[in-house]
């Protein structure tokens, strides 16, 4: 809901360029690269974590345009205290899951890795289970029925567990990794040989959506998000956009560096068994035309 995807759908942004698109949901990041592989799609919405991945295991594509950053938030039943109340400690925080489990989308998705770096980090790993699930959507029922006493996942899923289950976000998104690479544009490199005249005119649509819709005017989001939708309030979409404000299409240094940062993780968890450098996910010939502006986040 907060992907510039909804408005440009609902808008009909690309069908006012000429261009008629196929649009394909997947539950995970890590399920957007199987389709990449397989040929089923050209261009994605995606957290990094499964970019770098996929890369790593000899994908070709690269991110082409930022989109948004922290979007990971850990969200509880309310009976656990937040961050604050462990004076920032994240370790202690998440101390409260001994013997308890955390659930979160697809293992390799973002906040999956972000989820077991930590634990790792503060010596939980063998003391709090993570479940993974293949649909986020599959998360605040096992929040609601006590499958697991948590989630790591996105603001849609922070404000879907607040009212479904009266759960409380715990870690907000700027104290998991600053600058993370929430979601990006990625798109194969034969796209980027043979469709870039097609690639120019979407990153366009999308600057305009992320540095102008979604920063500037969230209220009117929210009406054409829950209309497209047809499923949530605009209170609903509101209350998502309102989490983590961090739209823009550009891809800053910040944004890279973080991305660069997450690489190394990925590589002390065992997703990656080789480092990668900026040019093996990066290019930034279409957005450095389409937005030579400094970065909006």
């Amino acid at each position: 809901m907060y992907h510039s995807s909804i408005l440009i759908k609902g808008l009909k942004l690309l069908e006012s360029e000429g261009i008629e698109p196929t649009w394909n949901l997947y539950g995970t990041g890590p399920a957007i690269i199987d389709a990449l592989s397989q040929g089923k799609i050209d261009l994605g919405y995606i957290g990094l974590a499964p970019v770098a991945i996929g890369v790593g295991k000899g994908l070709k594509i690269k991110c082409i345009a930022g989109g948004h950053m922290e979007g990971t938030v850990i969200v509880s039943r309310k009976e656990y205290s937040s961050i604050d109340s462990f004076s920032g400690d994240l370790g202690k925080t998440l101390a409260q899951f001994k013997g308890k489990k955390i659930g979160t989308p697809r293992k390799g998705s973002l906040h999956d890795v972000f989820l077991r770096y930590y634990l790792s980090q503060y010596g939980l790993d063998n003391e709090v289970g993570v479940v993974n699930y293949d649909w986020a959507d599959m998360i605040p029922d096992a929040v609601s029925e006590g499958e697991v006493e948590a989630a790591a996942g996105t603001p849609p899923l922070a404000v879907l567990l607040s009212r479904l289950a009266g759960a409380k976000v715990i870690v907000p998104p700027e104290r998991i990794w600053p600058y993370n690479p929430s979601y990006g544009i990625v798109t194969t490199v034969t796209m980027l040989e043979n469709s870039k005249d097609l690639l120019e005119k979407f990153t366009t649509i999308h600057k305009e959506a992320c540095c102008s819709l979604l920063r500037k005017e969230p209220h009117k989001v929210a009406s054409i998000v829950s209309k497209t939708v047809g499923l949530v309030d605009e209170q609903f979409v509101f209350d998502v956009l309102k989490v983590s404000p961090k739209y823009c299409a550009s891809l800053p240094p910040d944004y890279v560096d973080s991305t660069l940062r997450l690489t190394q993780v990925l590589n002390k968890l065992g997703y990656l068994s080789a480092q990668l450098s900026e040019r093996d996910l990066f290019d930034y010939s279409l957005i450095k035309e389409v937005h030579p502006e400094l970065p909006h986040y």
